[in-house]
C-alpha cells in the first residue's frame, strides 16, 4: 500500500535541503571528508554520487517492484541492491576515466569506493522504506544526489577559502 500522495517539489527540495544524506543523515560521511580538498575535485565527485544515486534509485525500484517483491525475495534486496550500485559505479568509472582522464585520476580510490558510500544505499533504502512511486523515486534520486553534491562543493569551497585566508595560528588545521 502506497504512503500518501507527497509532492514531487516537496520530495526534491527535502531531499536537497532538510533531509540530505550528509548534513542531516550523516550518511556518505568518508568521502565527504576526504575529498572536499579542493573545488574541481569535490564537484566531480559530487556530480558522480548524483549519477549514480539517480541511476541506482531508478534501477533498484524496478527491480524491487517488478522482481524481488511479486517473488517474494525481500531477503535478498540488499545484496540485489549493492550489485545494481556496484555496476552503476563500474560503468560511471569507465566513462570518466575514458572521458575525463584528469578527474579519475584526483578522485582516484574514491571513485570506486561510491560504491560502500552509505548515502547511496542509503537513498535507495529510503525509498523502498518510503514506498514512494516511480517519479518520486526519480525525484528523490535527483535530490539526493544534488544535496550530496552542493553540500561537498561548499565544504570545499570553505576548505579553499580558509587556504587562502589569513587565520589565527591557533585556529588554523
Amino acid at each position: 500500500m502506497n504512503s500518501p500522495q507527497i509532492s514531487p517539489l516537496i520530495i526534491f527540495f527535502a531531499s536537497i535541503i532538510t533531509s540530505n544524506m550528509v548534513l542531516s543523515n550523516f550518511l556518505g560521511m568518508c568521502s565527504f571528508i576526504s575529498v572536499s580538498n579542493e573545488f574541481k575535485t569535490a564537484s566531480g565527485l559530487g556530480k558522480a554520487v548524483t549519477l549514480v544515486m539517480i541511476f541506482t534509485t531508478v534501477i533498484n525500484f524496478a527491480i524491487y517492484r517488478f522482481v524481488i517483491v511479486p517473488l517474494e525475495l525481500e531477503y535478498l534486496r540488499y545484496v540485489v541492491f549493492i550489485i545494481v550500485i556496484a555496476a552503476s559505479v563500474q560503468i560511471i568509472e569507465l566513462a570518466m576515466d575514458r572521458f575525463l582522464p584528469e578527474l579519475h585520476i584526483k578522485l582516484g580510490i574514491f571513485l570506486p569506493l561510491i560504491t560502500v558510500n552509505c548515502a547511496i544505499l542509503g537513498g535507495t533504502l529510503f525509498m523502498v522504506e518510503r514506498d514512494y512511486l516511480f517519479g518520486e523515486s526519480v525525484v528523490f534520486g535527483i535530490g539526493s544526489g544534488s544535496g550530496f553534491a552542493l553540500a561537498i562543493i561548499a565544504l570545499a569551497g570553505i576548505r579553499e577559502k580558509m587556504k587562502y585566508s589569513n587565520v589565527p595560528e591557533g585556529l588554523r588545521g
